[in-house]
């Protein structure tokens, strides 16, 4: 995953208006990935342990799911090599955005990026972390290094970005299937298959409207912008996933020990060592925000020099604020899981996606690119709010409320604040500040754990 933070040096090579291209193809690879993956990414945690103590069925499913995968891939394929380009000249008036050759090969990458994926989760589940980081890192390496030679090779161009990715994820994809056929070997059993799609399709639309909720933005900008400031936008948004991948990766490293302890209730509710995790992931959340408002507008700086890329500057802050409600949301959103409670998500998300598109209908034409960050905004509170009131009958919350919800709107305020009156003016000094007000927050709220950390 730290691919797309560590390759935007390299991406500063391109002009800015290429960059904005390539936000579109690299969305519609995830695209198809989620519509391939058909949720067995999210299936195999919960139909492990269902068939853990049944070897010969567990490699049946097992084996089962990456086949079906492969099939649902070779039709999507086909599909959109026949319908793409009507699909893109449809949706976009801009020359830079053509589906022959880009669009085709992010499709590809797509399918062999769903193998990748699906894999992963099956080795979280599976608790095999040595050859979990290995995959990875063998995943990350070719993306780096591929992507990198293609950028040199082909300069300012696409071929190097897209066609280094796309080699990559073929070879990683490789990897995946010769590794579970070599563990699981051939089977097919539709009806084994069948047990867990009540839970898949549910999954799967909540996937994709997820896609739609975090992604469509770039697409509906394009109505009103060039693609050069989309790619202004996209790199403001790509800085700020340095933040989604630290908080995901720590949510992941507890997510099944979560599920575990719940799984062990006879009422379900958090307890102290869950409220735990996610308290300390919303103080981790606050610490990357305000360094990551001071440390990226240095960086883009210093690192993109071509005409444009500066312009995200006075983005950034806006769009960290983002990620101080990440962890709310990944708090209200884990019963769910545990629960295996997923009917109602497709109804929520549906509501949940007209109150963004209506909000960029409204904000976009207005106000450009800050109208798509404060609908984001509008769209997270949303999806918090609905979450919770979804589930609270079936779960007991009980949290800190100043350490889950009063730290992060304090420094989400603060900034939406300050930030427009003094951090044009004064960005090194205002965006110090905020670093400071988070550390103080978090020693004020957590000042009692402090204490007992030094006595003892």
């Amino acid at each position: 995953m730290a691919s797309a933070i560590i390759l935007l040096p390299f991406y500063s090579k391109l002009p800015v208006e290429i960059f904005g291209a390539l936000s579109i193809y690299f969305s519609v690879s995830l695209l198809v990935q989620i519509f391939v993956t058909y949720s067995f990414d999210s299936s195999l945690y919960i139909n492990y342990h269902d068939y853990k103590q049944d070897p010969k069925k567990l490699r049946a499913f097992i084996s089962s799911a990456f086949i079906f995968i492969l099939l649902l891939s070779l039709i999507s394929g086909l599909t959109l090599a026949f319908l793409g380009n009507w699909i893109f000249t449809s949706l976009f008036k801009e020359e830079e955005i053509l589906f022959y050759p880009f669009g085709l090969l992010s499709v590809a990458t797509g399918i062999f990026q769903a193998l990748l994926k699906v894999n992963n989760s099956l080795l979280q589940t599976q608790e095999k972390p040595t050859v979990f980081l290995l995959s990875n890192v063998l995943s990350f390496s070719l993306i780096a290094g591929l992507t990198i030679a293609g950028l040199y090779l082909f300069p300012e161009s696409l071929w190097g970005p897209i066609g280094g990715k796309l080699i990559a994820s073929l070879l990683s994809g490789a990897w995946v299937l010769s590794y579970i056929f070599g563990q699981f070997g051939f089977h097919f059993n539709w009806q084994l298959l069948k047990t867990t799609f009540s839970f898949n399709n549910t999954s799967v639309i909540y996937q994709l409207q997820q896609w739609f909720i975090n992604y469509y933005d770039r697409f509906f900008l394009l109505l009103f912008i060039s693609v050069g400031s989309l790619g202004v936008y996209d790199l403001a948004l790509k800085c700020m996933l340095a933040i989604e991948f630290v908080l995901t990766g720590l949510n992941s490293s507890f997510y099944p020990k979560v599920l575990g302890i719940v799984a062990m209730q006879k009422e379900k509710h958090n307890t102290i060592e869950t409220n735990r995790y996610y308290h300390g992931l919303t103080a981790m959340a606050m610490l990357l925000v305000s360094a990551s408002i001071f440390v990226f507008p240095i960086i883009i700086e210093f690192v993109f020099t071509k005409p444009g890329y500066r312009q995200a500057i006075a983005i950034l802050p806006y769009a960290a604020v983002i990620y101080l409600f990440r962890s709310m949301r990944l708090f209200v959103a884990f019963p769910y899981a545990a629960l295996k409670y997923s009917r109602p998500l497709p109804i929520y998300y549906l509501l949940i996606l007209l109150i963004k598109v209506g909000a960029m209908f409204i904000l976009i034409r207005k106000f450009g690119v800050y109208g798509a960050i404060a609908s984001t905004w509008i769209s997270y509170v949303a999806e918090i709010v609905m979450l919770y009131w979804g589930v609270k009958d079936k779960f007991s919350f009980k949290i800190s409320i100043a350490k889950m919800i009063i730290a992060p709107l304090s420094l989400a305020a603060l900034i939406m604040v300050v930030e427009p009156w003094l951090g044009v003016a004064y960005p090194y000094w205002v965006h110090g500040f905020y670093v400071l007000i988070a550390l103080a927050t978090l020693g004020w709220v957590y000042r009692l754990e402090i204490k007992k950390l030094f006595l003892s």
